[in-house]
């Protein structure tokens, strides 16, 4: 891999899309809309707000699967549009982005799913394959960081109560995607991270219950006592961060915005910020 190989790539390659500028200004606009309280259906704006940028947090966590493998020395995730940021160039958007909103919308659970065709073969080191495999939690990590910065800095109380609802959702979210992807399960990028350090017989044996590994983490999260476990966990590591249970509750009950509100977060979010 000449240094010239890899300008040329990463140069020709990695401008931003337009379809991923559109989901950030859709981000944008409704956030703004979410924190004046301009909306005329202010449920219909937190669900675009948190809806749009989870799609923004999906595209940036597979870049960073990507970025990283281009560092690795994987030079084709620049010609697949990888770099992009453009979520039409995975190579199952349905794993990508369809399904991972719909379990948002379901149950409130982030998901992201590993779509992007990384050519393992041309990356050289256990270390860096890990690392490829790591960077895409690591990129929820700091978006839950960022999230939650309001609330450990001790300014949520600075913003508008729908909008700290809907911030505390999202954290929720970035949370529980990473928690998620970091486990060792075939199919997951927690998987990824320790196969390289397996023995070949090890790896062999497991590759079959790869393309399963994604469809039995979503059944037994539908089961209550893994689901109240796992819940259990991000509100843990919430409330670390400064984030109230009621606040990731009630930004959960704004996003669906269809059902009937629940008369203690209507309430709270009557109620101006101080």
């Amino acid at each position: 891999m000449t240094s010239t190989a890899f300008r040329r790539d990463r140069e020709g390659h990695g401008r931003v899309s337009p379809v991923f500028l559109g989901i950030a200004a859709v981000t944008a606009a409704t956030g703004w809309a979410v924190w004046s309280g301009f909306a005329a259906l202010p449920g219909l704006a937190v669900f675009l707000f948190v809806t749009s940028a989870w799609i923004v947090s999906l595209c940036l966590h597979e870049y960073a699967h990507a970025r990283t493998a281009l560092h690795g020395g994987d030079l084709t995730v620049g010609a697949k549009g990888y770099l992009t940021l453009n979520p039409l160039k995975y190579t199952h958007a349905l794993l990508s982005i369809v399904l991972p909103v719909v379990f948002v919308i379901m149950g409130g659970i982030g998901l992201p799913g590993g779509a992007v065709f990384i050519e393992r073969d041309r990356i050289r080191g256990r270390w860096k394959h890990s690392l490829v495999s790591a960077a895409g939690p690591l990129a929820n990590v700091l978006l839950a960081l960022v999230c939650t910065a309001p609330f450990w800095l001790g300014q949520a109380g600075a913003m508008p109560t729908g909008f700290r609802f809907a911030l505390a959702f999202l954290a929720l979210l970035q949370v529980g995607a990473a928690l998620l992807n970091l486990l060792p399960v075939p199919g997951l990028d927690g998987y990824g991270i320790v196969e390289p350090w397996l023995s070949h017989r090890v790896r062999r044996q497991v590759e079959p219950f790869a393309p399963f590994g994604l469809i039995a983490v979503f059944v037994l999260l539908f089961e209550p006592s893994v689901n109240q476990a796992f819940f259990g966990l991000v509100d843990g590591v919430l409330e670390g961060l400064g984030v109230a249970g009621p606040d990731t509750y009630c930004g959960w009950d704004a996003y669906r915005f269809w059902e009937d509100a629940d008369a203690v977060c209507a309430a709270a979010a009557a109620v101006p910020a101080r």
